[in-house]
This record gives C-alpha cells, sequence and structure tokens, in this order.
C-alpha cells in the first residue's frame, strides 16, 4: 500500500495553510447571525484573527472577495465593538488592522456589546411597558397584579445578566474566564438521593452485587 504523502514543500503548506483559514473564516462567517451582524463583518473580524497579522482595506478585499464598502462598514462596526484596533507600520501610509489576539479579551468585548445592543434596549422597553400599564393599587385585579408580576420578573432576570455582564466582562478584568472555569468544574447532572430511590425501585438489580 503506497505511504500518503506528505506536505514537505512550501506550496503545499502554504495551500493547506490557506485553506485552514478560509474554513475557520466561513464558520465564523455562519456564526455572525448568531451575534445579530452580517456575514461580512464577521468574516472580516475572522480573517484578521485567524492570520493574526495587520491588514490593510485592500488586501481584506483582495482574500474575502468583497466590495471596498462591505470591508469600510465591516471595519467600522468592528472598531466600535473593540474586537479590532488601527495600527500603523513603519513607512507605509495605509491604515492597517488588527484583531485582539487574546480570547477572553475578544469573548469579554463580544458579550459587553451584545448586552448593550440587545438587552439593554429590552430593559427599557420593559420600564416603558410597566408605566404605560394599569397601576397597582389596592382594588387592581388579578390580571393588573399579574401583569406586573411578570414584567418585574422578567426585568429582574435580565437585570442579573447585565450585572454578572459587567461584573465578569469588564475591559480589563478576567472574571469571564474565572466564570468559566468554575462553572465548568460544577457537576452536571448528579442524580438526587430521591432519583437514586426511584431508580433502585424501577431497577432492583442495578444496585444488587451478582
Amino acid at each position: 500500500m503506497a505511504r500518503e504523502s506528505t506536505p514537505n514543500s512550501t506550496p503545499q503548506i502554504k495551500a493547506q495553510l490557506i485553506e485552514a483559514q478560509d474554513r475557520f473564516i466561513a464558520s465564523w462567517g455562519r456564526m455572525g447571525s448568531v451575534w445579530g451582524i452580517s456575514r461580512t463583518m464577521a468574516e472580516v473580524h475572522a480573517l484578521l484573527y485567524i492570520t493574526g497579522v495587520p491588514m490593510c482595506t485592500d488586501e481584506i478585499m483582495d482574500r474575502l472577495r468583497v466590495s471596498r464598502g462591505n470591508v469600510s462598514m465591516s471595519v467600522r462596526s468592528l472598531l466600535e465593538w473593540a474586537v479590532i484596533e488601527k495600527v500603523r507600520l513603519p513607512g507605509d501610509r495605509k491604515e492597517y488592522f488588527q484583531a485582539e489576539q487574546d480570547v477572553w479579551s475578544m469573548l469579554r468585548a463580544i458579550a459587553r456589546e451584545r448586552i448593550k445592543r440587545e438587552v439593554d434596549p429590552l430593559l427599557g422597553a420593559l420600564d416603558e411597558i410597566g408605566e404605560l400599564s394599569p397601576q397597582i393599587g389596592s382594588n387592581s385585579p388579578e390580571d393588573v397584579i399579574a401583569l406586573h408580576h411578570r414584567l418585574d420578573e422578567v426585568r429582574e432576570g435580565f437585570g442579573l445578566i447585565t450585572t454578572l455582564t459587567h461584573k465578569f466582562a469588564g475591559p480589563r478584568g478576567a472574571g469571564l474566564q474565572t466564570a468559566a472555569k468554575l462553572l465548568a468544574k460544577a457537576p452536571v447532572g448528579r442524580p438526587t438521593k430521591r432519583h437514586k430511590a426511584t431508580e433502585s425501585k424501577r431497577n432492583p438489580r442495578r444496585g444488587s452485587r451478582s
């Protein structure tokens, strides 16, 4: 049986490298819709992150095969998200852009931006709805009381998420990474004593020794 050839030449290695980068860019671009951002914006960010080198607008256009307008809008948004930054190269008058390479810093920035764009407007809307709704009084109907209770529950839940995000995803803190590691160590699916007793009644042989 013939052995598979190994990529021992520079063109082969470069081709494989580009293919791996392109796959990452495509996957990151598909995930962009989950964040509520455009595919091009996600792909520009993915390109700058996975290559790890500063790139100018023309280089981004050539690599992703997108228009200058799309690159400009994407870069502007990514700068607002604080996941890329402008850099200057010695002897070059062009503007270059470089992605944040620390994954946890990048995730914190994304979390803060999503809270600002998605949760904060919802909390504002809940406050307006509460003010427009019939106010609770001594003789308020049950459905009015229930409405305010539901609004308060949603407001409290999302308010807690916002507080945790600001605490764990601060621009300089490492709280997000710490929290993730602590949560990863927490037991998942551990059966309770009641659950074990129920399973023992259903399967009496499971707890017996052979």
